[in-house]
């Protein structure tokens, strides 16, 4: 016959075991499982290559997918200024540039300096024809020296199209 105590100790090690499984399968950017938020951005990544080589559909799919897991993250960690830069992106590509606007908007308020969402709303404003509002974008970026600022700068000057 087994020992109680060996018994409560197996138990006790599978019980721990399967505690520290199951941790780590959190949506908490602490494991080695792919998150939500970063599902999305490899969705996101799909997309923008899929638009580059005009597959418009198969990148309007990835970013239906994206914004799914998006607003999934946002439910489980809200506040999260990358997230909401995402939601904003994904929302806009989809067309839908008024709820995009808002997402930024919340990003802006919790980070005012984000370079993503400055150059994104800023290509939201362009496109929307509020010019005025795009250069602002534009100024909180001037002093950054990154690629963010010399996108939103050719496209206000009308030199390009985004690549995203």
């Amino acid at each position: 016959m087994i020992n109680e105590k060996l018994l409560a100790s197996i138990f006790l090690s599978i019980l721990l075991t399967f505690n520290a499984f199951a941790a780590g399968s959190s949506d908490s950017g602490s494991s080695k499982t792919k998150t939500q938020y970063d599902m999305a951005v490899s969705h996101i990544n799909a997309a923008k290559k899929f638009e580059q080589k005009n597959k418009l559909d198969k990148a309007k799919k990835r970013y239906e997918k994206a914004q799914k897991l998006l607003i999934k993250s946002n439910k489980k960690f809200p506040n999260k200024a990358d997230t909401l830069n995402y939601l904003g992106f994904t929302t806009r590509k989809l067309g839908d540039f008024e709820n995009g606007e808002k997402y930024y908007l919340q990003g802006l308020a919790i980070d005012p300096n984000h370079k993503g969402i400055n150059e994104y709303l800023g290509e939201l404003y362009v496109a929307t024809n509020r010019h005025n509002l795009a250069v602002e974008r534009l100024e909180v970026l001037k002093s950054c020296n990154c690629e963010e600022y010399e996108e939103l700068k050719a496209i206000i000057a009308g030199e390009k199209v985004s690549k995203y």
